[in-house]
């Protein structure tokens, strides 16, 4: 195997293609600069759940303001940090906390992308949860404006992080397996995990004392309480969520989007079961079309949820597969990664790998040595005047667009033709419509018609 003259290959198609190997901001230092020992004023939207541990991640700076529209999933949060002030609504903390350094962003999807615009126009840092928006326009909007306002960025798929993650991108692009024209990626979710393909609830509950709803709703059209929305359960109904492609996708698909610079689809087309209006689909298969880049062929990569996943066969020796992970089938051999995040990965066949060693690390490292507090390492250093994180904006906004394709495909029932740079699905209407949304009244990211 020659490493050196795939890895070439690699570059120059890259280049062809007119693509950064990992798309940093620009390798520029963001607008507001730190001394590294000095810490940063933060706030967290969002403070239950995942926020409870995205604020432990950052818990070594300052953590001025913190904010939770459910005072009971938020409690825990609260007691951690007494110092901190406690609100329910993200635009009365805008309002009050004028000196902010940066904003840790937790919420639901459907309510990431308001608040990170008003703190990038602010020259806020931001670190938002995965998928970074809840729709592809949102996506493409936080790129241009970290972009326009050289702020630092990070989505919260730890993986990008991780050593392993970025072993693993470093083999691929060495040519170990080759070629790759075939990936497939696969979850269980929503499984036991949540429901989807489910109705609006019937009955209307009384709302309890300890939430917000109507901020819960936020840019959601308004509908009455029910318990099956929140917590957690939200990720199975449209409105909030992004069902299981959208939850997990920006993990999933995140070793084979880097490792092979994919970029944009040209065609995304799905197929499912058990979906409603309300609801994604019980299962889905989606199947993304990637053209060839420079010298890098075209790659089919299919996504498998609910249940479904690839053949065995396309991983020899591996007698079941995991709950969810990444094969990319070169034309050398497999990388099998039985890992959510792809931090883990074995070669196949074995004996064709049994002496392989790792090529040449041509990517950093993150800082420390905790593989799952590195995520915030990384973009708090980016803060203070550091290394663009890996998984800024600048490549974490096209990784989410391209995931969020497959729910405009699953949504629409058509293959999806994305004009990127004219962010337009063409040939439907009904996919065109779904790459965007409207916003009640007080929680816009965007200009446009309010609901």
């Amino acid at each position: 195997m020659t490493r050196h003259f795939d890895r070439r290959s690699f570059v120059r198609a890259s280049a062809a293609a007119g693509l950064s190997l990992w798309l940093p901001e620009s390798r520029r230092a963001s607008a507001r600069g730190y001394p590294a020992n000095q810490k940063l004023d933060i706030a967290v939207i969002g403070v239950g759940g995942k926020g409870h541990s995205d604020t432990l991640g950052v818990a070594s700076e300052n953590i001025v303001a913190l904010c939770d529209v459910d005072a009971r999933r938020g409690a825990a949060t609260f007691r951690k940090f007494p110092n901190a002030k406690v609100y329910e609504d993200y635009r009365v903390l805008f309002d009050r906390e004028r000196k902010l350094d940066a904003v840790v962003i937790a919420t639901p999807d459907h309510s990431h992308a308001p608040p990170a615009v008003r703190a990038i126009q602010r020259g806020l840092h931001v670190y938002c949860q995965k998928p970074l928006t809840h729709t592809v326009e949102e996506a493409r909007l936080l790129r241009e404006l970290a972009s326009k306002h050289r702020v630092a960025t990070s989505m919260g798929n730890h993986g990008t992080a991780y050593d392993g993650f970025r072993e693993a991108v470093e083999v691929v692009r060495s040519g170990a397996i080759g070629a790759v024209r075939e990936v497939h990626v696969w979850t269980d979710r929503p499984g036991g995990w949540w429901k989807q393909g489910i109705d609006r609830p019937a009955t209307i509950e009384p709302i309890p004392a300890t939430l917000r709803f109507d901020l819960f709703l936020g840019p959601a059209p308004y509908r009455p309480y029910h318990s099956g929305y929140t917590p957690f359960a939200w990720r199975g109904f449209w409105d909030f969520g992004t069902g299981a492609l959208g939850d997990m996708g920006c993990h999933l698909l995140n070793l084979p989007y880097m490792a092979l610079s994919l970029g944009v689809p040209e065609s995304v087309a799905a197929e499912s079961e058990g979906a409603t209006a309300e609801s994604p689909p019980k299962w889905s298969k989606v199947v993304y079309r990637f053209p060839a880049r420079g010298a890098l062929p075209p790659v089919v990569l299919t996504w498998y949820d609910g249940g479904k996943r690839p053949p065995t066969e396309l991983v020899p020796g591996v007698a079941k597969l995991r709950a969810g992970g990444a094969i990319l089938v070169g034309d050398k051999g497999v990388l099998y990664s039985p890992h959510d995040y792809g931090a883990v990965y074995k070669l196949l066949p074995e004996e064709r790998y049994a002496d392989f060693r790792p090529p040449t690390q041509t990517l950093p490292r993150g800082p420390g040595s905790v593989q799952g507090a590195k995520i915030y390492l990384e973009w708090l250093a980016h803060c203070k005047g550091g290394a663009p994180c890996m998984a800024n904006f600048d490549y974490a906004g096209p990784l989410t667009e391209t995931v969020l394709l497959g729910n405009v495909a699953l949504r629409s029932g058509q293959t999806v033709r994305f004009d990127a740079a004219k962010l337009r699905a063409t040939g439907s209407v009904a996919a065109d419509r779904l790459l965007r949304k409207d916003y009640r009244w007080g929680f816009e990211a965007r200009r446009g018609r309010r609901v």
